[in-house]
């Protein structure tokens, strides 16, 4: 699997394509099955990195990194930023992600450093619903991250080390 572009995420089955600005209006162009999102940054350009940024506090947990952590996260040469998957609905999923987004206090911890760039509104969400009841999302994203680090070394930019 490529990572370098819409058009390979678009072979790979991909939809949506829907940034967080839009996303933010509403979510009801976002399948209810399980599946896999990502989260992309179409710029070419390094981002800007906020000191602080608009994450929630779950469970009082400053979500927010130092800029030095930010930086070297960062993972040139590719538009994913994140890989995610639900065993429940892509819908609730990212909307939950937006909520965090906002500021909510909601439980998505995971993926928060994107809400420490400057663009975050033009971030872009797409997602690979499973239409079979036997496909398991989860390792559909183990194996993207496998694929990933494969040719970048190291995670998508927000995907935390587990």
């Amino acid at each position: 699997m490529r990572f370098d572009s819409v058009d390979s995420l678009r072979a790979e089955g991909f939809e949506g394509f829907k940034s967080v600005r839009e996303l933010t209006l509403g979510c009801s162009d976002v399948p209810k099955e399980k599946g896999n999102y990502l989260v992309l940054y179409l710029d070419g350009n390094k981002p800007g990195f906020l000191p602080k940024g608009i994450g929630g506090f779950f469970n009082g947990k400053d979500p927010n990194v130092s800029l030095a952590e930010l930086t070297s996260s960062w993972v040139n040469g590719t538009v994913v930023l994140y890989i995610g998957q639900t065993g429940n609905s892509l819908r609730k999923r990212i909307s939950r992600y937006l909520e965090f987004g906002q500021g909510k206090p909601v439980g998505h911890h995971g993926g928060r450093y994107i809400w420490q760039l400057q663009e975050h509104e033009d971030l872009v969400f797409c997602w690979r619903p499973c239409h079979n009841e036997s496909d398991d999302s989860r390792e559909i994203e183990d194996d993207m991250l496998r694929q990933f680090k494969a040719i970048y070394v190291k995670p998508p930019f927000t995907n935390l080390p587990k």
